[in-house]
């Protein structure tokens, strides 16, 4: 992962642990009411994906360890990770594209209901994303996968000649010749790997996809209410199709791209289908970016936009990530494909300690804010979820009461302890096991091994009844915590 060039070395901070009386006036454990959106508290775990699901994306009894284990937290809400909505193969990620899918996903809902109590609601997050692939071995994509022009050969002034040899000459060159020789989009294709973009209007299903994905997010939404989830959790955000089409990258002269007005045209439609496919109660949001952190992204006057758009049109409730995208990715190793988290745009995403002058922790906290007065000055109550890098009774409650936010969602420091929203609100915050933010798991996300934290991954390795990674050297949840 690319980090800042200052260096700086920051340490997680618990801050105070709240008193008796401090925790029952907290706006964090306080209920919240707001439309169909009903939580005992604040507290929510944003998605994350563990790579537990089979490679047909079906749920294990890792999964349904992964999800009772926050469970037992008792937050007030947790988001299953990304969960495919189209019925292709997609390797260890939950799929909800088929019926033949719902069991599992039943069983899920069943697990988290039993292991909470009853007391956490349950959202799971709906993705699309679009084709990419392993960067190639250069002289196999000189020799086989590029297309050769005639654009080509005027740039290598070689107007007359024969395929083969254009590509020898090809081979020939460096990769700072071949950038002048290549379009841009042939030459990430050869040092990244290729990749589908929304911009890609030249192939049939990319045109296609604001026909094609309301129905495919609706059929989705629909399996979600059957097996029994709250709610979904529109992916928005990050490096995939629907933050595509939201992004200042987008292109598109269909009416789909351009302005943000178009931008947020087929965002909007997604969630008008799934709204209409589910039941009145059911909970439907998205997540996206209070900013791509990219050259040339979204400015924080479109994201306004955006967010009072879903507020006017009736999201139940609205929750922010940072970054993530492809556009700033580092270059894969052959054999591998681009991880849209090892640029800047993926630090902003999951800052590391070792940072900038801001530091790693609450870095999304004032793009959120600024987003959040957006939608109250525009009339709305919509509920807005912060997160990153949120680690402290401190600064959730901070966050609550300046305006900030609604609800507190923390990923990492909620993986690092399952139980620590609990503890603070049990009067146990000095047993809560404090996130270092290495980003241990993001490398393990990276690559795609199941997902686990340092802090509790090789302890107590011989308990019965612990599953193991693959290579059986760590546990795949924390231990359980029993209150003294």
């Amino acid at each position: 992962m690319w980090k800042p060039p200052e260096k700086i070395r920051w340490t997680p901070d618990p801050g105070h642990l709240p008193d008796a009386a401090e925790r029952a006036s907290a706006i964090l454990f306080s209920p919240l009411q707001s439309g169909r959106l009903a939580l005992r508290n604040r507290t929510w775990v944003p998605a994350m994906v563990p790579w537990r699901a089979t490679e047909s994306g079906h749920v294990t009894p890792e999964v349904l360890d992964w999800y009772g284990r926050f469970a037992k937290g008792r937050p007030a809400a947790i988001v299953v990770e990304a969960t495919g909505i189209r019925d292709v193969p997609s390797g260890p990620l939950l799929r909800i594209g088929h019926d033949r899918f719902l069991d599992g996903l039943e069983q899920l809902v069943e697990v988290v209901r039993t292991q909470s109590g009853g007391t956490t609601k349950l959202f799971i997050q709906l993705i699309d994303f679009l084709a990419i692939k392993r960067r190639p071995d250069r002289v196999k994509f000189l020799e086989r996968f590029l297309t050769i022009t005639d654009a080509h050969r005027r740039a290598l002034d070689m107007p007359d000649a024969d395929e083969a040899d254009v590509r020898q000459a090809m081979i020939a060159r460096d990769d700072s010749d071949l950038e002048q020789v290549l379009d841009a989009r042939e030459f990430e294709a050869l040092t990244k790997g290729y990749r589908e973009q929304v911009n890609d209007m030249h192939l049939d299903h990319i045109r296609e996809l604001p026909r094609v994905l309301p129905d495919l997010f609706a059929e989705a939404a629909s399996r979600a209410a059957r097996a029994g989830f709250d709610g979904v959790e529109l992916h928005y955000a990050h490096a995939y199709t629907m933050a595509s089409f939201l992004s200042a990258t987008n292109r598109r002269d269909d009416g789909y791209g351009g302005t943000a007005q178009a931008r947020v045209r087929l965002p909007l439609e997604v969630y008008q289908a799934v709204r209409k496919a589910v039941p009145e109660d059911f909970i439907v949001g998205s997540r996206f970016l209070a900013s791509e952190a990219i050259d040339g992204g979204s400015t924080i006057e479109d994201v306004c936009h955006f967010a009072t758009t879903f507020a006017r049109a009736g999201m139940d409730f609205l929750s922010l990530s940072r970054g993530g995208k492809f556009d700033d990715a580092k270059q894969p190793k052959v054999g591998a494909a681009a991880y849209p988290y090892t640029g800047p745009s993926g630090y902003e995403c999951m800052p590391q300690y070792i940072s900038d002058e801001k530091g790693p922790f609450g870095r999304n906290l004032a793009a959120t804010r600024a987003i959040r007065e957006a939608v109250r000055e525009a009339g709305f109550d919509t509920p807005v979820v912060a997160a990153g890098g949120i680690h402290s009774f401190d600064t959730a409650e901070a966050a609550l009461n300046d305006g900030t936010a609604d609800i507190i969602g923390a990923a990492r420091q909620t993986l690092a302890d399952p139980d620590w929203f609990r503890k603070l609100e049990t009067g146990h915050g000095s047993d809560i096991r404090l996130c270092e933010y290495t980003n241990y798991c993001e490398g393990l996300d990276q690559n795609h091994k199941q997902v686990t934290c340092k802090l509790w991954d090789r302890v107590q390795l011989d308990d019965p009844g612990v599953r193991k990674s693959l290579d059986g050297k760590r546990r795949l949840t924390a231990p359980d915590w029993t209150p003294e």
